[in-house]
């Protein structure tokens, strides 16, 4: 079984995803869902995307990915961290994130975008992070 998980506004940015209770390192949280997409047709959305300052395509390889803006879950709302208490792991066409560490109730909940800059959005995890996804 899942841990409950809670959306709520996030002091990072807009909403974000807590714990709803203690979770223990390397448990699996939520599927990151979407629809499933080819990377030519992921560069067309997140131009549209990144326009709003918006991040919803996760990369699944050098063919696929997944939009969450269609179809997604939860998922959609962990924002983005440079020191993030949870991690992906991607098997064939599904997305998993899993709790990097033991993580407390209550605790936003964040991953590494993994991004080079390209977006031009001001990473906002902490004050005076440099970072630009």
């Amino acid at each position: 079984m899942l841990p409950r998980l809670v959306r709520r506004h996030s002091d990072i940015a807009g909403w974000g995803v807590y714990a709803a209770e203690n979770i223990p390192e390397d448990t699996r949280l939520v599927e990151y869902k979407g629809e499933l997409i080819s990377q030519a047709e992921a560069s067309r959305r997140e131009e549209r995307y990144l326009r709003r300052q918006r991040i919803w395509v996760f990369t699944i390889n050098t063919r696929w990915a997944r939009d969450a803006a269609v179809g997604g879950n939860i998922a959609r709302y962990f924002n983005h961290s440079c020191r993030p208490n949870c991690y992906t792991d991607v098997r064939g066409h599904t997305i998993w994130i899993l709790a990097a560490r033991d993580i407390t109730r209550g605790e936003e909940l964040t991953i590494d975008y993994n991004t080079s800059g390209y977006a031009g959005i001001r990473c906002l995890c902490r004050p005076r992070c440099r970072r630009m996804l």
